[in-house]
């Protein structure tokens, strides 16, 4: 007798007060802060506050958290801290206050449901060199993996630093959520939201070129990366680097193999809010390597990610796989 996978989103946020108390005042804050501003402009962050103020329950409280996974049709949610607690401008001591705080507070969210909540949790990429540490204990509160975003200052994914970090995440099976927050474009962006419709696909498309062109994922091919928000704009784009690596030597030097053969050895969500793009993706990368995301719960997100994924008009094993198959696989503890 076969059973059913659950269905699993992969992409799912809690908000952590006490992270945020926990930085309250510390130096290096407000410049943080202003940055973001600058990135996001006046007209986003009017409407950022109350976005969240509005969804503050789903970030911060299980059992609410549960129904509306209840009406959406969600058995699992793999829950990561919002990206705003990143906190990349802080100096060794802090960072490690914060990812110690962050994991234990979403473990703890987690633990109210474990059978329907997985977590993540954070490690701080702006020092590498406690960024296994930072796994380790992640994983020792129980977690699935960690969340990452797409760069850290002065560093990009490709960084030698971060080797130990890759080595450590495939040896112990850990997930790695590949998810930007914020965009090196800067006020080009500051209108329109484009900070975020523009910049977190491009930010997507740059950190995984970063880790396939350098060849991350030859030294590394067990690693467990899913990339948010379908990958942004590489997997649908990805004929121009494979031109690239094939006509150029400087683009074809750190990767053993034509770029888009990696889209098979990565995880994507599904959220591109396009049901063409979304069969685009499962071309390109296959539909094995595609998981259900919604977002949840911000405006940039889906209320219904199987209604979305059912839009896509996908065959039943492609959308059962996505739908939960493979992250059951993904997810599973060995």
């Amino acid at each position: 007798m076969t059973t059913t996978p659950p269905t699993v989103d992969v992409h799912a946020h809690v908000l952590l007060p006490e992270v945020e108390a926990l930085v309250d005042g510390l130096p290096g804050l407000a410049e943080a802060k202003a940055l973001d501003a600058r990135r996001n402009g006046p007209a986003a962050l009017k409407v950022n506050g109350p976005m969240i103020g509005e969804r503050i329950a789903r970030l911060t409280d299980p059992s609410v958290r549960l129904a509306v996974m209840d009406t959406q049709g969600v058995d699992v949610q793999l829950v990561s801290p919002s990206p705003s607690h990143y906190h990349y401008w802080a100096e060794e001591d802090t960072a490690e206050k914060v990812y110690r705080l962050a994991n234990e507070a979403t473990a703890s969210h987690c633990s109210a449901a474990p059978d329907r909540l997985r977590g993540l949790g954070l490690v701080p990429l702006q020092h590498p060199e406690t960024a296994v540490k930072a796994l380790e204990h992640a994983l020792a509160q129980g977690l699935s993996g960690i969340e990452i975003s797409s760069h850290a200052p002065g560093r990009e994914l490709s960084d030698p630093a971060y080797e130990s970090l890759w080595a450590q995440a495939e040896e112990t099976g850990a997930i790695i959520f590949l998810h930007p927050f914020g965009c090196t474009l800067d006020e080009r962006l500051d209108q329109w939201y484009l900070s975020n419709t523009v910049g977190q696909p491009a930010e997507n498309a740059v950190a995984l070129s970063h880790l396939i062109f350098s060849g991350v994922m030859d030294r590394h091919p067990g690693l467990k990366i899913i990339a948010a928000h379908g990958g942004g704009y590489l997997p649908t784009h990805i004929g121009r680097s494979d031109h690239a690596w094939t006509t150029r030597s400087d683009a074809g030097s750190g990767c053993a193999h034509l770029p888009s053969s990696y889209l098979k050895r990565l995880h994507f969500d599904s959220l591109v809010h396009n049901p063409y793009a979304l069969r685009e993706l499962v071309r390109a990368a296959g539909a094995d390597r595609v998981l259900l995301g919604s977002d949840f719960p911000f405006d940039m997100g889906t209320e219904d990610p199987v209604g979305a994924l059912r839009a896509a008009a996908l065959s039943d094993t492609e959308l059962h796989a996505i739908r939960g198959g493979n992250a059951a696989t993904l997810l599973r503890k060995d």
